[in-house]
């Protein structure tokens, strides 16, 4: 059985099935403007016939006798031809271009859900930027492909067909001299193809490489500024860039040589027309009608073919690109959305970690090491301790951004693995230490993925996390755009927005995962109130480095290397006199010392 992967246009070609119709209908309007655009020739060869021979003429043999006339239904017929040329070039830009952006926003949408619904861990493994260049350049490679290239193709193909059986009939010894480079020119347009294709390949990585070093410098631009590492970055994308050049200048190499080769075999096909054909009419073999359109039809045949070099170009560009978007559409899911459907409104929030343990890839030490944990539904549980001690891999495990290796977590008793993984997050409400704003307003920013709430329900949800104030002096109060990520608001503002969007949703299970981190005093002691009236009636897991946070916790773990070492409420664990009772002193004591 043959088990090499299908040709990128045969794997294009199965993925636009609903497609099919177009993509014949266009070719059909390829064929025929090929058809009509190579009657010209035809037709000056029985003109220059009528010229010559006039009542002997081809046209007089069928039925036109007067030269006159011959004329008058040669301009008549050729002003068919060319309003039926012009028709059908008319018809196959239309369905080829209408076909290439239906399928470039067709492949968009399918690679970008495909992409939202990969695992966590895929997106560990991969730039950003990379993602960002399929998604973007080479799926607009494609569509510039199917603006003109797969006609050029076509045409090029149905052409030589048509050349050839107007010169096997006219005079086939002729057929076979002036056609002998075409086989040469077809062999030599594969020849470079084949080695244009792994430096296109090489040249898209390079591309995805330097859009990753672009995305990741402009995000952290603020950054970059306040390091006056300026230099330092243009030197990274330089070298990003200079990659890029290279991998493009060696394909420059091989596809700039296509044309010149080309040339010279079209000039050998053209030679042969031009002296065996003449001394063929000179010998009377032929009329000097059929000579004519024997010269003409070698340049319309051969000529275009210089075109080949762009064609291969753009269609070996084109394939590098199909390859890398219908391989990331394809990409295996390896967190499966399916399951048993879950109503939010029946979740308690009960949860229950039983022997978990998770490694990352390329991590000598686990993150989580047999983790065993039981938590009430209703209750509030804190987690803390040093960075790596396994907190936040502990939420992502429970939101399956990834699945454990070992052990199984429980929803209400139910094992989530086997819940329809959004109807599982749906159930939670997640605010991050890194705050997600989306370019939109305020307003739709804290109804995410609630986009039908009242605008009464997100006023209430503001208020409740005391955002509405500073929301009522913004330009355009609630219908404000913050911008990107929500660059215009500051980050005590965005982490009250995203608290109001936890509150908007009223989740039976909330996470925050320090959400307090990196606020002022007076913003902490806000957000402070707002949760504690938001953890009321509901399952809270709450991660802090902040001691001060989670005092009032029913339960508090203290976490280190994948374990829980301690667990207990704050005044319990400050008299065990452990690991937590040290984190408090510490604190306690930078405290006292910044005041003092």
């Amino acid at each position: 059985m043959d088990t090499r992967p299908a040709h990128p246009l045969q794997r294009l070609f199965n993925y636009a099935r609903q497609y099919r119709p177009d993509v014949i209908k266009a070719t059909v309007y390829s064929v025929l403007n090929k058809f009509f655009d190579i009657l010209p020739e035809v037709l000056i060869g029985v003109a220059v016939d009528v010229v010559v021979n006039r009542q002997d003429s081809f046209l007089a043999k069928v039925g036109i006798a007067d030269p006159k006339q011959q004329i008058v239904s040669l301009a008549v017929l050729t002003a068919v031809v060319w309003i039926a040329e012009s028709l059908f070039e008319y018809l196959y830009n239309l369905k080829w271009r209408n076909l290439a952006q239906n399928l470039q926003h067709d492949l968009r949408m399918d690679a970008y859900r495909h992409v939202q619904q990969l695992d966590m861990a895929w997106f560990e493994r991969n730039r950003s930027g990379n993602l960002l260049s399929v998604l973007n350049e080479d799926i607009n490679q494609m569509e510039r492909f199917l603006n003109g290239g797969a006609n050029d193709l076509i045409q090029v193909f149905v052409g030589t067909l048509m050349v050839s059986g107007v010169f096997f009939a006219l005079t086939s010894s002729l057929a076979v001299l002036a056609l002998l480079p075409i086989p040469f020119i077809l062999y030599g347009a594969f020849w470079f193809q084949n080695r244009l294709a792994p430096r296109y390949a090489a040249m898209r990585e390079a591309a995805g490489a330097l859009a990753t070093r672009l995305s990741n410098n402009l995000s952290g631009i603020a950054t970059v500024k306040a390091y006056t590492a300026e230099d330092f970055e243009a030197e990274h994308i330089r070298q990003g860039s200079d990659l890029y050049r290279a991998r493009n200048a060696e394909a420059i190499r091989w596809s700039s040589a296509i044309t010149p080769v080309i040339r010279v075999a079209i000039l050998v096909g053209f030679t042969i027309t031009l002296l065996y054909g003449g001394f063929m009419a000179l010998n009377g073999e032929i009329g000097v009608g059929s000579y004519s359109v024997l010269v003409y039809l070698t340049q319309r045949l051969l000529w275009p073919m210089t075109r080949l070099a762009d064609m291969t170009d753009l269609y070996q560009r084109s394939m590098a690109s199909i390859e890398r978007v219908l391989g990331l559409l394809h990409t295996p899911m390896e967190i499966s959305y399916a399951g048993q459907a879950l109503d939010t409104a029946s979740v308690k929030g009960g949860l229950e970690f039983a022997d978990v343990s998770f490694s990352y890839p390329g991590q000598n030490r686990p993150a989580l090491s047999n983790l065993t944990l039981n938590i009430a539904a209703g209750e509030t549980v804190a987690f803390v301790g040093g960075t790596g001690g396994g907190k936040s891999t502990l939420i992502k495990l429970l939101l399956r951004f990834h699945d454990p290796q070992q052990g199984c977590i429980r929803l209400d008793g139910q094992a989530i693995t086997g819940l329809q993984l959004q109807d599982l997050r749906r159930a939670m409400g997640y605010v991050a230490q890194d705050t997600f704003l989306a370019d939109a307003s305020v307003a739709e920013n804290i109804a995410y993925g609630s986009h039908d709430t009242p605008r009464d329900a997100v006023v209430a949800a503001a208020k409740a996390a005391e955002a509405h104030e500073f929301i009522s002096h913004l330009p355009q109060g609630y219908d404000t755009q913050v911008g990107e990520r929500g660059m215009k608001l500051s980050g005590g503002q965005r982490q009250r927005l995203a608290l109001a969007r936890a509150i908007l949703k009223n989740p039976p299970i909330l996470i925050l995962d320090e959400a307090t981190s990196a606020v002022d005093n007076e913003t902490e002691a806000a957000i402070q109130r707002s949760l504690d009236r938001l953890v009321v009636g509901r399952t809270s897991l709450i991660i802090a480095h902040r001691l001060s946070t989670v005092r009032h916790a029913h339960c508090i773990h203290v976490l280190e290397h994948g374990r829980i070492v301690e667990s207990g409420t704050h005044d319990g664990l400050l008299q065990r006199n452990g690991v937590y009772a040290a984190l408090w002193r510490l604190q306690t004591g930078e405290r006292e010392g910044a005041l003092a």
